[in-house]
Protein backbone atom coordinates (compact mmCIF):
# COMPACT_ATOMS: atom_id res chain seq x y z
CA UNK A 1 0.00 0.00 0.00
CA UNK A 2 1.28 3.55 -0.63
CA UNK A 3 -0.16 6.89 0.75
CA UNK A 4 -0.67 10.64 -0.57
CA UNK A 5 -1.76 13.20 0.73
CA UNK A 6 -4.13 16.41 -0.52
CA UNK A 7 -2.01 19.33 -1.56
CA UNK A 8 -4.38 22.44 0.14
CA UNK A 9 -5.08 24.62 -2.65
CA UNK A 10 -9.07 25.97 -1.55
CA UNK A 11 -8.33 29.46 -0.62
CA UNK A 12 -10.71 32.93 -0.24
CA UNK A 13 -8.92 35.92 -2.10
CA UNK A 14 -6.06 37.39 0.22
CA UNK A 15 -6.18 34.20 2.99
CA UNK A 16 -3.30 32.16 1.19
CA UNK A 17 -0.30 31.98 3.88
CA UNK A 18 2.86 31.12 2.02
CA UNK A 19 4.90 29.70 5.07
CA UNK A 20 1.78 27.48 6.14
CA UNK A 21 1.75 25.80 2.90
CA UNK A 22 5.32 25.04 3.15
CA UNK A 23 5.26 24.00 6.98
CA UNK A 24 2.22 21.74 5.72
CA UNK A 25 4.02 19.54 2.53
CA UNK A 26 7.25 19.68 4.56
CA UNK A 27 5.66 18.18 7.42
CA UNK A 28 3.78 15.51 4.94
CA UNK A 29 7.30 14.50 3.63
CA UNK A 30 8.58 14.12 7.28
CA UNK A 31 5.46 11.78 7.96
CA UNK A 32 6.45 9.36 5.17
CA UNK A 33 3.44 10.40 2.37
CA UNK A 34 4.26 9.11 -0.88
CA UNK A 35 2.87 11.66 -3.03
CA UNK A 36 0.66 15.17 -2.66
CA UNK A 37 -1.94 16.13 -5.00
CA UNK A 38 -4.25 18.44 -6.19
CA UNK A 39 -7.44 18.62 -8.36
CA UNK A 40 -9.06 20.77 -10.99
CA UNK A 41 -11.92 22.92 -11.16
CA UNK A 42 -11.67 26.29 -13.22
CA UNK A 43 -15.06 27.25 -12.87
CA UNK A 44 -16.90 26.46 -9.96
CA UNK A 45 -18.53 27.60 -7.04
CA UNK A 46 -15.72 26.89 -4.76
CA UNK A 47 -12.60 29.15 -4.42
CA UNK A 48 -9.79 27.36 -5.64
CA UNK A 49 -6.08 27.63 -6.92
CA UNK A 50 -5.14 26.17 -10.37
CA UNK A 51 -3.82 22.43 -10.04
CA UNK A 52 -0.48 23.61 -11.90
CA UNK A 53 0.28 26.31 -9.81
CA UNK A 54 -0.15 24.64 -6.79
CA UNK A 55 1.94 21.92 -7.67
CA UNK A 56 4.35 23.73 -8.76
CA UNK A 57 4.80 25.95 -5.58
CA UNK A 58 4.86 22.22 -3.72
CA UNK A 59 7.31 21.24 -5.97
CA UNK A 60 9.74 23.98 -4.30
CA UNK A 61 9.21 23.55 -0.76
CA UNK A 62 9.93 19.83 -0.76
CA UNK A 63 12.60 17.34 -1.89
CA UNK A 64 11.16 14.09 -2.04
CA UNK A 65 7.23 14.16 -2.54
CA UNK A 66 5.76 12.83 -5.82
CA UNK A 67 3.41 15.74 -7.01
CA UNK A 68 0.64 15.44 -9.36
CA UNK A 69 -2.90 16.28 -10.52
CA UNK A 70 -6.45 14.21 -10.66
CA UNK A 71 -7.58 14.89 -12.81
CA UNK A 72 -6.81 17.46 -15.38
CA UNK A 73 -9.34 18.06 -17.55
CA UNK A 74 -7.64 17.72 -20.64
CA UNK A 75 -10.43 18.06 -22.59
CA UNK A 76 -10.63 21.62 -22.35
CA UNK A 77 -7.09 22.36 -22.51
CA UNK A 78 -4.77 23.14 -25.35
CA UNK A 79 -2.37 19.78 -25.56
CA UNK A 80 0.53 21.47 -26.77
CA UNK A 81 0.90 23.91 -23.54
CA UNK A 82 -0.07 21.38 -21.36
CA UNK A 83 2.50 19.20 -22.73
CA UNK A 84 4.78 22.19 -22.36
CA UNK A 85 4.06 22.93 -19.11
CA UNK A 86 4.12 19.33 -17.59
CA UNK A 87 7.29 18.92 -18.43
CA UNK A 88 8.66 21.98 -17.22
CA UNK A 89 7.69 20.94 -14.11
CA UNK A 90 9.31 17.80 -14.08
CA UNK A 91 12.54 19.51 -14.92
CA UNK A 92 12.48 21.43 -12.52
CA UNK A 93 10.92 18.92 -9.61
CA UNK A 94 13.71 16.42 -11.28
CA UNK A 95 11.13 14.36 -12.27
CA UNK A 96 8.75 13.88 -9.67
CA UNK A 97 5.35 14.68 -11.65
CA UNK A 98 2.33 12.42 -11.61
CA UNK A 99 -0.47 13.08 -14.34
CA UNK A 100 -3.88 12.59 -14.10
CA UNK A 101 -6.24 13.34 -17.02
CA UNK A 102 -9.89 12.59 -17.50
CA UNK A 103 -12.72 13.99 -20.24
CA UNK A 104 -14.77 15.74 -17.10
CA UNK A 105 -17.94 13.96 -18.23
CA UNK A 106 -20.62 15.53 -20.47
CA UNK A 107 -21.48 18.41 -18.09
CA UNK A 108 -18.39 20.62 -18.52
CA UNK A 109 -19.04 24.18 -19.68
CA UNK A 110 -17.63 23.24 -22.81
CA UNK A 111 -18.66 26.55 -24.74
CA UNK A 112 -16.44 28.50 -22.11
CA UNK A 113 -13.53 26.73 -23.38
CA UNK A 114 -14.57 26.33 -27.36
CA UNK A 115 -15.21 22.64 -27.26
CA UNK A 116 -17.59 20.78 -28.92
CA UNK A 117 -19.44 18.74 -26.52
CA UNK A 118 -20.82 16.13 -29.34
CA UNK A 119 -16.21 15.37 -29.49
CA UNK A 120 -14.88 15.60 -26.23
CA UNK A 121 -13.91 11.96 -25.55
CA UNK A 122 -12.81 12.27 -29.73
CA UNK A 123 -11.17 15.47 -28.21
CA UNK A 124 -9.67 13.58 -24.99
CA UNK A 125 -8.15 10.96 -26.52
CA UNK A 126 -6.42 13.18 -29.56
CA UNK A 127 -5.01 15.71 -27.23
CA UNK A 128 -3.59 13.03 -24.80
CA UNK A 129 -1.96 11.04 -27.90
CA UNK A 130 0.02 14.26 -28.82
CA UNK A 131 0.60 15.05 -25.82
CA UNK A 132 2.35 11.52 -25.77
CA UNK A 133 4.29 12.32 -29.45
CA UNK A 134 5.52 16.05 -27.98
CA UNK A 135 7.30 13.87 -25.49
CA UNK A 136 8.78 11.27 -27.22
CA UNK A 137 9.66 12.45 -30.63
CA UNK A 138 12.18 14.86 -31.88
CA UNK A 139 9.91 16.13 -34.22
CA UNK A 140 6.29 15.82 -34.14
CA UNK A 141 4.19 15.81 -37.27
CA UNK A 142 0.51 14.92 -36.39
CA UNK A 143 -2.74 15.11 -38.81
CA UNK A 144 -5.37 15.47 -36.16
CA UNK A 145 -9.46 16.28 -36.19
CA UNK A 146 -8.72 19.08 -33.72
CA UNK A 147 -4.91 19.71 -34.06
CA UNK A 148 -2.21 19.58 -36.67
CA UNK A 149 1.63 20.05 -36.55
CA UNK A 150 4.54 19.82 -38.97
CA UNK A 151 7.75 18.76 -38.06
CA UNK A 152 7.20 20.52 -34.27
CA UNK A 153 9.99 20.30 -31.95
CA UNK A 154 9.53 20.63 -28.24
CA UNK A 155 11.87 20.52 -26.12
CA UNK A 156 13.35 20.07 -22.82
CA UNK A 157 11.39 16.51 -23.21
CA UNK A 158 10.25 15.54 -19.57
CA UNK A 159 12.53 14.48 -16.89
CA UNK A 160 11.24 10.79 -16.85
CA UNK A 161 11.46 8.91 -20.09
CA UNK A 162 9.42 8.10 -21.58
CA UNK A 163 7.24 10.92 -20.02
CA UNK A 164 5.58 11.08 -16.05
CA UNK A 165 3.19 8.36 -15.35
CA UNK A 166 -0.13 8.75 -16.62
CA UNK A 167 -3.42 8.49 -14.31
CA UNK A 168 -6.89 8.07 -16.29
CA UNK A 169 -10.01 9.53 -13.79
CA UNK A 170 -12.97 7.35 -15.10
CA UNK A 171 -16.36 5.87 -13.82
CA UNK A 172 -18.39 4.03 -16.78
CA UNK A 173 -17.12 0.86 -18.51
CA UNK A 174 -15.95 2.69 -21.70
CA UNK A 175 -14.06 4.90 -19.86
CA UNK A 176 -12.52 2.56 -17.69
CA UNK A 177 -11.51 0.29 -20.65
CA UNK A 178 -9.97 3.52 -22.29
CA UNK A 179 -7.94 3.83 -19.21
CA UNK A 180 -6.55 0.65 -20.01
CA UNK A 181 -5.77 1.38 -23.35
CA UNK A 182 -4.27 4.77 -22.87
CA UNK A 183 -2.69 5.07 -19.33
CA UNK A 184 -0.31 3.59 -16.39
CA UNK A 185 -3.45 3.40 -14.18
CA UNK A 186 -6.68 4.23 -13.17
CA UNK A 187 -7.73 6.79 -10.13
CA UNK A 188 -10.98 6.62 -8.50
CA UNK A 189 -12.47 9.96 -7.77
CA UNK A 190 -13.13 10.84 -4.49
CA UNK A 191 -17.23 10.94 -5.08
CA UNK A 192 -17.23 7.58 -5.95
CA UNK A 193 -18.74 5.52 -3.14
CA UNK A 194 -16.68 2.50 -2.44
CA UNK A 195 -19.21 0.11 -3.86
CA UNK A 196 -18.94 1.73 -7.23
CA UNK A 197 -14.69 1.71 -6.98
CA UNK A 198 -14.64 -2.05 -6.34
CA UNK A 199 -17.14 -2.28 -9.30
CA UNK A 200 -14.91 -0.01 -11.43
CA UNK A 201 -12.17 -2.09 -10.77
CA UNK A 202 -12.86 -5.31 -11.69
CA UNK A 203 -14.30 -3.99 -15.32
CA UNK A 204 -10.60 -2.54 -14.73
CA UNK A 205 -9.15 -6.13 -14.37
CA UNK A 206 -10.95 -7.35 -17.16
CA UNK A 207 -9.69 -5.29 -19.59
CA UNK A 208 -6.56 -5.83 -18.60
CA UNK A 209 -6.92 -9.63 -18.57
CA UNK A 210 -8.71 -9.05 -22.11
CA UNK A 211 -5.80 -7.16 -23.17
CA UNK A 212 -3.09 -9.66 -21.60
CA UNK A 213 -1.25 -6.50 -19.79
CA UNK A 214 -0.44 -7.73 -16.73
CA UNK A 215 -1.75 -6.06 -13.67
CA UNK A 216 1.28 -4.70 -11.71
CA UNK A 217 1.74 -2.64 -14.32
CA UNK A 218 -0.99 -0.54 -14.03
CA UNK A 219 -1.69 1.13 -10.88
CA UNK A 220 -5.11 1.50 -9.47
CA UNK A 221 -5.41 4.68 -6.71
CA UNK A 222 -8.78 5.74 -5.06
CA UNK A 223 -9.22 9.40 -3.61
CA UNK A 224 -11.22 9.61 0.15
CA UNK A 225 -12.42 12.61 1.61
CA UNK A 226 -11.67 11.89 4.94
CA UNK A 227 -12.43 13.12 8.23
CA UNK A 228 -11.39 12.11 11.88
CA UNK A 229 -13.06 12.89 15.07
CA UNK A 230 -13.86 11.74 17.82
CA UNK A 231 -17.30 13.23 17.79
CA UNK A 232 -18.21 11.40 14.87
CA UNK A 233 -21.86 13.31 14.34
CA UNK A 234 -19.30 16.48 13.90
CA UNK A 235 -16.96 15.10 11.49
CA UNK A 236 -20.01 13.90 9.25
CA UNK A 237 -20.98 17.65 9.66
CA UNK A 238 -17.63 19.54 8.93
CA UNK A 239 -17.52 16.79 6.47
CA UNK A 240 -20.97 17.58 4.18
CA UNK A 241 -20.15 21.28 5.02
CA UNK A 242 -17.06 21.23 3.35
CA UNK A 243 -18.18 19.02 0.34
CA UNK A 244 -21.38 21.64 -0.46
CA UNK A 245 -18.94 24.08 -0.57
CA UNK A 246 -16.81 22.47 -3.37
CA UNK A 247 -20.31 20.90 -5.29
CA UNK A 248 -22.03 24.41 -4.69
CA UNK A 249 -24.89 21.93 -3.15
CA UNK A 250 -25.22 18.93 -0.74
CA UNK A 251 -25.14 15.70 -2.89
CA UNK A 252 -26.12 12.47 -0.66
CA UNK A 253 -24.02 10.11 -2.96
CA UNK A 254 -20.56 12.22 -2.77
CA UNK A 255 -21.62 12.45 0.81
CA UNK A 256 -22.31 8.80 1.10
CA UNK A 257 -18.67 8.52 -0.51
CA UNK A 258 -16.63 10.30 2.08
CA UNK A 259 -15.16 8.48 5.40
CA UNK A 260 -15.66 10.54 8.74
CA UNK A 261 -15.86 9.93 11.88
CA UNK A 262 -13.48 8.25 15.16
CA UNK A 263 -10.69 6.67 13.98
CA UNK A 264 -11.92 3.10 14.30
CA UNK A 265 -14.49 4.30 12.11
CA UNK A 266 -12.12 5.61 9.45
CA UNK A 267 -9.90 2.10 9.62
CA UNK A 268 -12.87 0.24 9.07
CA UNK A 269 -13.88 1.97 5.86
CA UNK A 270 -10.67 2.71 4.78
CA UNK A 271 -9.92 -1.26 4.96
CA UNK A 272 -12.93 -1.59 2.77
CA UNK A 273 -11.31 0.66 -0.23
CA UNK A 274 -8.10 -1.67 0.11
CA UNK A 275 -10.23 -4.78 0.04
CA UNK A 276 -11.74 -3.16 -2.85
CA UNK A 277 -8.34 -2.69 -4.44
CA UNK A 278 -6.77 0.53 -3.96
CA UNK A 279 -2.62 0.25 -4.28
CA UNK A 280 -2.61 4.17 -3.60
CA UNK A 281 -5.15 5.96 -1.40
CA UNK A 282 -5.14 10.04 -1.26
CA UNK A 283 -6.55 11.05 1.58
CA UNK A 284 -8.25 14.23 0.98
CA UNK A 285 -8.75 16.21 4.10
CA UNK A 286 -11.23 19.28 3.63
CA UNK A 287 -10.39 21.16 7.17
CA UNK A 288 -7.69 21.25 9.83
CA UNK A 289 -5.42 19.77 7.12
CA UNK A 290 -2.05 19.61 9.23
CA UNK A 291 -3.53 18.25 11.89
CA UNK A 292 -5.23 15.22 9.93
CA UNK A 293 -1.77 14.77 8.22
CA UNK A 294 -0.74 13.68 11.50
CA UNK A 295 -3.33 11.76 12.88
CA UNK A 296 -3.53 9.91 9.57
CA UNK A 297 0.31 9.44 9.98
CA UNK A 298 0.10 7.66 13.10
CA UNK A 299 -3.72 6.37 13.50
CA UNK A 300 -4.92 5.27 10.47
CA UNK A 301 -1.99 4.61 7.86
CA UNK A 302 -0.37 1.85 10.66
CA UNK A 303 -3.77 -0.17 10.67
CA UNK A 304 -4.31 -0.44 7.01
CA UNK A 305 -0.68 -1.69 5.99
Amino acid sequence: MRFAIAIPQFYADGEFDPSAFRAYLTRAEELGFESAWTQESVLGPSSQFGPLEAMTYAAACTERLRLGCVVFVSTLCSPVHLAKSLSTLDQLSRGRIEVGVGTGGKLRPFAAFGVDPERYVARFSEGLALMKALWTEQKVTFDGEFWQLNGARMEPKPFQKPFPPIWIGAAGPAALRRAVRVGNGFFGAGSSPTAAFTDQVATVRQALADAGRPGQDFGIAKRVYVAIDENAGRARERMNAALAGIYGQRVPSIEAAAVTGTPADCVRDLRAVVAAGAELILFTTLFDQGEHAERLAAEIIPQLG
